[in-house]
């Protein structure tokens, strides 16, 4: 069985953080690996992201976009066959019947929702598209469907913790060049590096956005791997390839 994440504040709206549990995939890549540009089986994929969907909006059409760490948002009325999905990293829609999903292998998935208005987004947020505003960027394309930016509530799932994501000085100083406001997302590491809190970085984000409720899942993919890929755990374990979970908002 999926092992799905619900949020409370999207409790209106169906929705799931899925991690890697429940699945057909096998070996370094088990078991619910959705992750198309990973070395696993083309079909186990296809599979994975039949159930995924399924435990979270049975019927409903699964839509993803190529992910680029851009802060680039589309708008999703039909979702695009797999071999023409845009370059972006959010997507926004009002229809009924759609499932939105991000896949994420230690960044930030973002699900959104206005759900009197009936407008849902996602949202992709390592920490490129996160400094380049991609929360911001999400938040405005569902007013552009009739959100209401006030109304619209918003969680982060499982990504990589602060306690795991150790950056260097030039990282750090980057962000600190833009905000010095900006070093409270920064803990002290060892010598010449730190420690960034990337999930309340993006929780601050959407609330200088105006978004009205933000809540944090807490869950780190890098120290559970048993539930979790993590892009990060696998390149230092010198692994080939990382499976990534999906992450689902749908109306």
């Amino acid at each position: 069985m999926a092992d799905v994440v619900k949020a409370a504040s999207l409790e209106e709206t169906a929705h799931g953080f899925l991690g890697r549990r429940g699945g057909v995939s096998t070996g370094q890549y088990a078991s619910l690996n959705v992750g198309t540009g990973s070395p696993d089986l083309p079909r186990a994929v296809e599979a994975n992201r039949t159930i995924a969907a399924d435990a979270v909006l049975p019927g409903a059409e699964l839509a993803t976009v190529y992910q680029v760490h851009s802060a680039d948002v589309v708008r999703i009325d039909t979702p695009f066959p797999m071999d023409a999905r845009p370059h972006a990293d959010a997507m926004v829609t009002d229809r009924p019947g759609v499932l939105l999903g991000i896949l994420t292998a230690d960044c930030a998935p973002v699900l959104l929702a206005d759900a009197d208005a009936g407008v849902i987004g996602a949202a992709h947020a390592g920490w490129r598209g996160a400094f380049a505003g991609i929360c911001a960027n999400t938040v405005a394309a569902m007013e552009e469907l009739g959100a209401n930016r006030g109304n619209i509530r918003a969680a982060i799932g499982p990504c990589i913790a602060q306690a795991s994501y150790e950056v260097d000085e030039g990282f750090y100083l980057r962000f600190l060049a833009e905000d010095e406001a900006f070093e409270r997302f920064f803990k002290p590491g060892r010598a010449g590096h730190h420690q960034f809190d990337l999930a309340a970085f993006v929780a601050a984000d959407l609330a200088r956005a105006g978004v009205s409720r933000v809540e944090i899942t807490g869950l780190d993919t890098y120290a559970d791997e048993d539930r979790y890929f993590s892009y990060r755990r696998a390149t230092q374990a010198g692994e080939d390839g990382y499976g990534r979970q999906i992450s689902l908002i749908g109306l």
